[in-house]
């Protein structure tokens, strides 16, 4: 964007991020140059109540210009656990009752690698020391780690630290701890979207983002076709072998078809495949957006040439002169004789 005139500071990407719900503005996360930023202050009202919500983080330019909305998984809602001691019998079913929830707290927890830890239950800022009930979801909890002097796992601003607990001179099996000592049990989830400008900025949004979930190889030969399956497909895109595109049929927003390119696109003078060869998949809007499947597709040794099939390329000719809405009755190679392998 700065080779088209724009400052850096137009150039810069901003964020926002909501849940969902009209009545809540969207909060500005901040990057302060940084590749990642936090959440602290989301929350749901006891008026609302959903069982289900998304998180939406909405991009763009310093410039205003749209980079897209992103969404997370669905999350689901779920109550304070009871202040009741537990029971191994029923600690698996406490986690699981539904309801509204006052607060979300979002971070991003790096790997330590550190000593033998031992999780002890937290009551009024407090480590229970022989405590010995179940912990759950919902439930606070300290890592004490194991054969120090009261050293515990904190998390202070944006580091892991070790602290130290006082104490308690009223009670000798607990021993004090501050606010970063203690840790919320909460299940956690990822929803990663990767997505490039191959020809630069463009002006409609980059989302909704497809995501390849599966792929599956059908027939074989020179009729070779790859059936992926996800989420958020469109009729614009266009898969691509590594750097070569394949004809590619549209057939709903969670399916779509291709040709297997022949081996000779790969390795020039192949008439059929001689060693594992491997590419990725990538999808490629018609405006030049790529999107990354992180899948690849591995083309396995063949014993000779591959033969040909006169009928199959005819139902191939016809499939191209037909809407695509009609090409998921056209398929009908033999899964029998695939001479390649789908990889994640």
């Amino acid at each position: 964007m700065e080779r088209d005139g724009c400052s850096e500071q137009e150039s810069q990407p901003c964020a926002f991020i909501g849940i969902g719900n009209s009545d809540q503005e969207m909060q500005q996360l901040n990057l302060e140059g940084k590749n990642y930023c936090t959440a602290k202050t989301l929350y749901i009202s006891d008026s609302d109540k959903r069982k289900h919500f998304m998180l939406s983080v909405r991009m763009l330019y310093g410039n205003s210009a749209n980079i897209g909305v992103f969404l997370s998984k669905r999350i689901k809602v779920i109550s304070k656990p009871s202040k009741k001691k537990q029971s191994l019998k029923n600690a698996d079913c406490e986690c699981k009752k539904t309801a509204t929830y006052t607060h979300c707290s979002l971070f991003i927890l790096h790997c330590w690698l550190c000593k033998v830890q031992i999780i002890r239950k937290v009551d009024k800022q407090t480590a229970l020391l022989d405590a010995d009930d179940p912990v759950s979801q919902l439930h606070k909890c300290a890592f004490y780690l194991k054969d120090t002097e009261r050293m515990y796992l904190c998390l202070s601003q944006e580091r892991i630290i070790q602290f130290q607990a006082t104490p308690c001179p009223k009670e000798p099996n607990k021993e004090m701890i501050n606010d970063g000592a203690s840790w919320t049990i909460i299940s956690t989830d990822k929803a990663e979207y990767t997505f490039y400008e191959g020809m630069g900025p463009v002006h409609s949004s980059v989302t909704p983002v497809p995501v390849v979930e599966s792929l599956q190889l059908n027939g074989g030969g020179d009729v070779a076709m790859l059936e992926l399956t996800g989420q958020n497909f469109a009729p614009n895109l266009r898969v691509w072998f590594g750097e070569v595109e394949a004809e590619t049929m549209y057939r709903c927003g969670e399916s779509m078809l291709c040709v297997v390119p022949d081996i000779s696109a790969f390795r020039e003078g192949w008439r059929w495949v001689r060693q594992p060869v491997q590419v990725p998949v990538t999808l490629v809007r018609n405006d030049g957006i790529i999107y990354s499947t992180t899948l690849t597709f591995t083309y396995t040794p063949e014993p000779g040439p591959r033969p040909h099939c006169s009928a199959a390329g005819a139902i191939l000719r016809s499939t191209n002169n037909t809407p695509s809405t009609d090409t998921s009755n056209s398929v009908t190679a033999n899964s029998s004789n695939a001479t390649a392998a789908v990889v994640s």
